[in-house]
């Protein structure tokens, strides 16, 4: 997401920071192309309008015309109009471990509710907050069988409607009406959260495919039943203004207090995440990176106006890092590099580490500098992390330990092991030797003038 804004942004300011010195008319062409690429990028016109105001009124002031660098200048002065465009204004989504969280969460089919749900929950639960999840979509049997089928993978309980049959396409309802049997359904999963001691209630409540009164008014009812502490919009990021047309609407009726942005690894455009607070004036809390229920992330305006700006976002990898490693793996795994005990199996377990912080491309985004440097169709292969990882594991315990036992015979069996080539095993091992001794001069304090090889990855 937001690639060709970010590639067209880094060419404005690219050919700002290359003139000595800045006229006003350098500067309103600037704005006029910084225009078009926020138009192009499905920005709503009249906040692109305010947007390009706001810049040329700080750009043409004295700080820019007389800096030692202008070009400097108002890439800051965009960076900080984009920070404030997405302000969250300090929202925070508060949940206690000694009372009970009711959230609901409410958008249009498709826009990714049932699975936000999920992820809310598995974010939560490793902050020591016990969750349970409540299916409120009673128009969508399968809705409740995949929120049923997320629960269990999680080990969250899940509250489903008395009427509903796995074995029917259609819930059992008899003579209630389905706004009865979401109510019903509401009073269930209060009591049992409350026999549970639940700290956090998540409601996933019924979509459909445009905006009907119908759904509105049932989640209208739902909402004067539960009472809930906070209602979360989910907005799928792919659908550019429509999300926020949809948005406005929704808080209209509504008044939820923050929105969920799915679907943010796509190839959307940015015009969503770009406009919603400012047409509803509510902050994006989360956003959706991914597929896996651990792709949420706390949204931060910051981060995310420097990642524009391909300015990178360093806060994020170091949150990934530390979700994803072990502190004190990592000190001891630093104490035997520094003794140059480093093994095949500490190769391999921060290889599964660093898996577990996504995509490396995406990872290599994030470092200043980098992401506006990578080509525009740059992709890494991910796969070649998994090959590395088949040769390792098709190797035995002692080969790992002592990998210069791997003799001839050795290398052909770990190939057919691994379905790769014995050039590709050679290759690791010659790239894992140059690594060991690169880490040797380092304990000893002779710093190597550059990488002896490349990992394969």
């Amino acid at each position: 997401m937001f690639n060709s804004l970010s590639e067209r942004l880094d060419k404005i300011f690219r050919n700002l920071k290359g003139k000595g010195y800045l006229t006003e008319q350098n500067i309103k062409d600037s704005l006029r192309e910084i225009r078009l690429a926020l138009l192009e990028a499905d920005v709503n016109f009249k906040i692109v309008k305010n947007f390009i105001a706001e810049v040329e009124k700080r750009a043409l002031g004295q700080e820019v015309l007389k800096s030692l660098s202008p070009g400097q200048q108002i890439v800051k002065i965009v960076h900080e109009q984009l920070v404030a465009l997405m302000d969250t204004g300090g929202f925070e989504l508060k949940v206690y471990d000694n009372k009970l969280t009711k959230v609901m969460l409410v958008g249009l089919q498709g826009s990714g509710k049932t699975t936000a749900c999920a992820k809310l929950a598995a974010f939560y639960r490793k902050k020591k907050i016990k969750p349970m999840l409540v299916a409120c979509d009673v128009y969508r049997p399968a809705a409740i069988h995949q929120l049923q089928v997320l629960g269990k993978q999680l080990e969250i309980p899940v509250v489903v409607p008395d009427a509903y049959n796995p074995d029917q396409i259609a819930l059992q309802s008899g003579s209630q009406n389905p706004t009865e049997i979401v109510l019903k359904t509401a009073e269930k999963a209060l009591k049992e959260a409350d026999k549970d001691l639940t700290n956090l209630l998540l409601f996933d409540t019924a979509g459909r495919l445009q905006i009907d009164t119908p759904m509105m008014e049932e989640v209208q009812r739902l909402k004067a039943f539960v009472k809930p502490d906070y209602i979360l919009f989910v907005a799928d990021a792919m659908t550019g203004q429509e999300a926020v047309n949809v948005a406005r609407e929704f808080y209209n009726k509504l008044a939820f207090d923050a929105v969920i942005l799915t679907k943010l690894d796509g190839d959307a455009r940015g015009g969503a995440a770009l406009s919603i607070k400012a047409a509803t004036d509510r902050p994006i809390a989360f956003v959706g990176v991914g597929e896996k229920i651990s792709d949420l992330e706390v949204f931060y305006p910051d981060r995310m106006a420097s990642r524009i700006l391909g300015m990178g976002d360093v806060l994020s990898l170091i949150e990934k890092a530390e979700e994803a490693f072990d502190e004190e793996q990592a000190e001891k795994l630093a104490k035997k590099m520094l003794k140059n005990q480093f093994t095949l199996n500490d190769f391999l377990h921060q290889l599964q580490n660093l898996k577990k912080m996504g995509p490396l491309d995406a990872l290599l985004k994030m470092i200043p500098g980098v992401g506006s440097k990578l080509p525009k169709d740059f992709e890494l292969d991910n796969n070649a992390l998994k090959h590395v990882e088949a040769i390792i594991q098709s190797m035995t315990e002692e080969e790992r330990e002592k990998p210069e036992i791997l003799n001839g015979s050795r290398r052909l069996r770990i190939a057919k092991g691994s379905g790769r080539s014995v050039t590709e095993i050679n290759r690791l091992l010659h790239q894992f030797d140059d690594m060991k001794k690169m880490m040797k001069k380092v304990s000893s304090g002779k710093i190597p003038k550059g990488m002896p090889g490349k990992l394969p990855f």
